[in-house]
């Protein structure tokens, strides 16, 4: 491939930084089509952002009728969400906002103090897989021709659960004239282009921010769930993180700190590394069945599943 013109950039959004990659070949512009990628992504993370009062997912969440006119934006992505609820069992739960907030995760956290990992995993309490709850998804129904959403009174949604892979997904279509692109939504990645030429992903260590792991790939999406980007401090004096246990709305503690899956498309890769943390190291195996992923454990040790070889390996880490 003969590379004529290469754009990279990083910039806030969507309580992250999102780093665009892209390169053209045959005389394109590589910084117009980050430039309308990044437009898209800006309008998207203002609209569907859970701490801006004047989006439209606030505004439907503070909506008393059980009925709601909705953008095709807006439905769009809880069709994605209720698709993530379905395709994890229930784990990857959209309903969860008076839990998250009860944890303390009422704003973005910009600001807050970091939290050491090792510390919090030391604090945490006994692990145990999450589980499903029954917190009324099923009952959201989104009506095309109507243009509208329907949901139980109280019911509130949060976009953060499956809003990166939606986002990175969606903005790789704006892209699809590349040569090469990379869109990393702060973990949740889309990789494609035009050339097919295979790129690399380095898989950050959570604990000691060494390389875990590289995975290599072409076109579709990666997406790592992990519990050490959003930690913090509870009013009791313990730790907490985002990522709740839906039958019980605390942060799960499941003995994996995070995972890392390759798939088709960052929605279902995003869908299948968040309910494989939360089910656990066992439940995680059996939601990576012919998966390529990547598990670390508490202890920082390093899982490696095969998809082709139907193998598992283990790294030890010297994290101890």
């Amino acid at each position: 491939m003969s590379v004529t013109d290469h754009h990279d950039i990083t910039f806030a959004c969507m309580v992250g930084d999102v780093r665009l990659i892209v390169e053209t070949a045959d005389g394109g512009d590589a910084r117009s089509l980050a430039a309308s990628a990044r437009g898209y992504l800006d309008d998207l993370d203002a609209r569907l952002s859970r701490f801006r009062p004047d989006s439209e997912l606030c505004m439907l969440n503070s909506d008393p009728r059980a009925t709601v006119p909705a953008t095709p934006l807006l439905r769009d992505w809880l069709r994605a969400a209720l698709w993530a609820a379905d395709r994890s069992h229930g784990l990857v739960d959209p309903t969860l906002v008076a839990a998250l907030e009860a944890a303390g995760y009422r704003d973005s956290l910009a600001g807050a103090t970091p939290i050491d990992l090792g510390q919090a995993l030391r604090a945490a309490p006994a692990r145990r897989p999450a589980a499903a709850a029954d917190s009324g998804w099923r009952a959201i129904t989104i009506d095309e021709q109507a243009g509208t959403i329907s949901r139980p009174p109280g019911v509130r949604l949060d976009s953060g659960g499956t809003g990166k892979g939606f986002a990175a997904d969606a903005a790789a279509r704006f892209l699809a004239g590349a040569a090469r692109f990379a869109v990393d939504c702060a973990g949740d990645i889309a990789i494609g282009g035009s050339s097919g030429e295979p790129q690399e992903i380095r898989i950050e260590h959570p604990l000691t921010r060494e390389e875990a792991h590289t995975a290599t790939l072409a076109a579709g999406g990666i997406a790592t769930s992990g519990i050490d980007r959003h930690l913090w401090r509870t009013s009791d004096g313990g730790v907490a993180h985002h990522l709740l246990d839906p039958a019980t709305g605390t942060p799960a503690w499941t003995g994996l700190i995070s995972a890392t899956v390759v798939a088709a498309s960052v929605r279902e890769a995003e869908t299948l590394a968040k309910a494989a943390l939360l089910a656990g190291p066992g439940g995680a195996r059996r939601v990576l069945r012919g998966r390529d992923a990547v598990l670390v454990h508490d202890d920082g040790d390093v899982e490696l599943i095969d998809a082709r070889r139907q193998t598992v390996t283990f790294s030890m880490s010297a994290v101890r």
